[in-house]
């Protein structure tokens, strides 16, 4: 199963580098090479990802991956998510931090030390 954030960095990272190969794009998502070349193959189903071999590559598996229009649109509607998602989070963390903060303040000097 794909989840949005490595379909997004997945989407986002091949748009940078079309000539990443699926071993640097592992690295870069911090997932198996297995992994990546199944969220690749998914990506190409949906049609959000094209690829294709370089003509003039030695290696005759290299391939090229290029984002599809709808890809472009996949890759945006993931980071807005990505983003209210976030922003959601470190909400969440700032109330914790001022909630800390006043407990701390509650505390009696010699318990604070």
């Amino acid at each position: 199963m794909l989840t949005d954030d490595l379909r997004f960095k997945a989407l986002k990272h091949v748009q940078d580098n079309p000539q990443l190969t699926q071993r640097e794009l592992a690295g870069l998502l911090g997932v198996s090479l297995g992994r990546t070349n199944y969220c690749l193959q998914a990506l190409i189903e949906k049609g959000l990802l094209k690829a294709a071999n370089f003509r003039n590559s030695k290696n005759k598996r290299a391939y090229m991956y290029k984002l599809t229009p709808s890809g472009l649109r996949e890759k945006t509607a993931l980071a807005v998510r990505f983003i209210k998602r976030k922003e959601l989070e470190r909400q969440a963390l700032l109330g914790e931090i001022a909630e800390l903060q006043r407990e701390l303040e509650q505390q009696p000097a010699e318990e604070k030390a």
